[in-house]
């Protein structure tokens, strides 16, 4: 995806995080887009699922002051029985409730917002010398930068001009073609793998593995600096069996050693409150995170296959 406007890209961007040290070598800059394929049941990041921008309600914040009613277009905040409720049918995400002056709480938060690549790219050059001296650079993330491909190349490309080094995290879950497209200006790749038996993996992302597993080959015959890292999920992927059948995934079917090429993330439960936020408490995941002494069992199946 890539609009232009006034002759730049635009891209939907819901983040920037400055001095990331866990997307890639060094101390990076990390760009999250928006857009994802999948739908993860865990997801960290459900704000990013969507292209469009979504709205965050601190509902524990609220003190009911109705400013927000008045300014709402759409007429989607009212109060109700004592409570401040969002009809998210009617909810454009379109800012104006979120504005300064409007909620002097802070409730209210747009995620998602339209920006050309020069507009990125003023964030990522300002860290040029932290990049230098730390061997980092610039991580498009997501959701899945893979969901807007033209904005991604151009963000990687715009990098390379600026002598900054580039690393994407994707899901593999698109067509070939379009994963080239953006690894072939990526010094470095972070390739998410969720879990090796495909009625399982369509259960729990809503998308078949086949075509991922497969571009992770055709990547690795590419022979691009890949690091696959697996979100640790309990109950989903975390069994000792679960993890020594993607170690042998990465050793038999990729040929590489799952020690130096695998990684094991521990679930993280930091992303559970954005489903209040975003009204889907029904679908807000919870669930507690693994013990160090577990991750380390898992880290000593993958060194013995």
């Amino acid at each position: 995806m890539g609009l232009e406007e006034k002759g730049g890209l635009i891209g939907q961007v819901f983040n920037i995080q400055r001095y990331s040290i866990h997307d890639g070598p060094g101390i990076r800059t990390t760009v999250f887009l928006k857009g994802c394929p999948l739908r993860c049941f865990w997801c960290q990041n459900p704000e990013s699922q969507s292209m469009h921008p979504v709205l965050l309600f601190r509902k524990d914040k609220c003190t009911l002051c109705g400013r927000c009613i008045p300014v709402c277009p759409k007429g989607a905040n009212s109060i109700i029985d004592g409570e401040l409720v969002i009809d998210r049918n009617l909810c454009t995400a379109c800012g104006a409730c979120a504005k300064p002056g409007v909620c002097l709480a802070g409730t209210r938060k747009i995620e998602g917002q339209s920006m050309t690549i020069d507009e990125v790219m003023k964030h990522i050059v300002s860290d040029y010398n932290l990049f230098q001296n730390s061997g980092g650079g610039l991580t498009v993330s997501g959701g899945d930068c893979e969901a807007q491909p033209d904005f991604t190349v151009g963000l990687l490309k715009a990098a390379h001009e600026n002598l900054i080094n580039t690393c994407v995290e994707i899901t593999g879950a698109f067509p070939w073609e379009t994963v080239k497209r953006i690894t072939d200006h990526a010094d470095y790749i972070l390739y998410d793998l969720k879990c090796m038996d495909d009625k399982r993996h369509k259960e729990g992302t809503g998308v078949s593995n086949k075509r991922i597993l497969e571009n992770a080959k055709n990547l690795v015959k590419e022979k691009k600096k890949i690091h696959f890292r697996v979100p640790l999920i309990p109950g989903f992927n975390d069994s000792p069996e679960d993890i020594k059948a993607t170690a042998l995934f990465i050793r038999e079917e990729l040929g590489l050693n799952p020690s130096d090429h695998l990684e094991l993330l521990a679930y993280n439960n930091l992303g559970e409150d954005k489903y209040i936020r975003l009204g889907a408490e029904d679908k807000r995941p919870s669930y507690e995170r693994q013990s160090n002494e577990y991750v380390k069992e898992l880290n000593e199946i993958i060194a013995s296959v």
